[in-house]
């Protein structure tokens, strides 16, 4: 028995660091937002006792290291369902390293399917548990839609869906190290903080005038990324509503209400950089792929 979960990749429309915490982590403000690019995980069941990744990208370990692993190991922990084998095959089109998410979605995608091939009938709180001893957005993942994500990105709150837009998306040819980018935060003279209430009321009330005034990443202060300043100009000419760097980088979305400016504006950023994408937002994390 096997089952395909299309595992989505988030964006953060505003990210916020508060304050470093006592144990070493961050205080964290995010309003979080699922797109249309995505993974397919597809797992099944069978007689090797044991836990198999295979991947199409060379780059994505297939081991221990990989979150899947990871998410599959705390899924019979948690549940204290006995494996008799499963295989796992990650299809990616989210670009790795890139601040969308795409390790946690795949993580997420994991549980999601292990939960229907073993009937365990999950509760939102137990795939949050579950996910939150995986990594910060795995609960995320799972979930999905637009969210208000606090303290580490584990305490979630489901905020109203927003009206279905266009996002294009580029990964610029630069990798970001997660663990520097909170260190610049931390050594940092000068921070300055984002609007995050009226952020908030806005995303409430679907008033994306607000919204796009608003959208900011406090990454962006510390982190330099190569070509952004080009990347964002290419997306306001072509009428972007906003433009932001998302996670802890390097990936820039823009996200539009035109469908012909959006695909104008893809048109014109691939001739310089390969790794861009359109997409829609989406208001779900993981889906079952024989859903849809």
């Amino acid at each position: 028995m096997k089952t395909t979960i299309r595992a989505y990749a988030k964006i953060n429309l505003m990210l916020d660091i508060l304050s470093r915490l006592e144990n070493g982590y961050h205080d964290l403000f995010m309003i979080m937002q699922s797109v249309g690019l995505y993974d397919e995980v597809t797992v099944e069941n069978d007689s090797s006792k044991g836990i198999s990744i295979t991947c199409n990208v060379e780059a994505i370990p297939c081991d221990e290291k990989n979150i899947a692993y990871k998410a599959a190991t705390a899924f019979f922990n948690a549940t204290g369902t006995v494996n008799s084998g499963i295989s796992i095959h990650i299809e990616k089109k989210i670009p790795h390293a890139a601040g969308l998410a795409g390790g946690s979605a795949d993580g997420a995608a994991v549980i999601v399917a292990l939960d229907k091939l073993f009937g365990t009938n999950l509760k939102e709180k137990d795939f949050i548990e579950i996910g939150s001893k995986v990594g910060a957005d795995v609960p995320f993942c799972i979930l999905g839609g637009t969210m208000l994500a606090q303290y580490t990105g584990t305490v979630l709150s489901h905020l109203p869906d927003l009206s279905e837009k266009y996002v294009i998306i580029v990964k610029p040819e630069q990798d970001v190290s997660t663990a520097k980018a909170y260190a610049a935060f931390d050594t940092a003279e000068r921070v300055r903080h984002l609007d995050t209430k009226n952020m908030l009321m806005a995303v409430i009330n679907d008033d994306w005038k607000t919204i796009s005034e608003k959208v900011a990443n406090v990454f962006e202060q510390f982190i330099e990324v190569t070509d952004r300043t080009v990347i964002k100009g290419i997306m306001r000419k072509h009428d972007a509503l906003c433009t932001c760097m998302s996670g802890s980088g390097p990936s820039i979305f823009g996200i539009f209400d035109d469908s012909d400016k959006a695909e104008g504006c893809l048109e014109e950023l691939k001739n310089d950089f390969p790794s861009s994408f359109i997409c829609k937002t989406v208001k779900n994390g993981c889906c079952y792929s024989d859903a849809l």
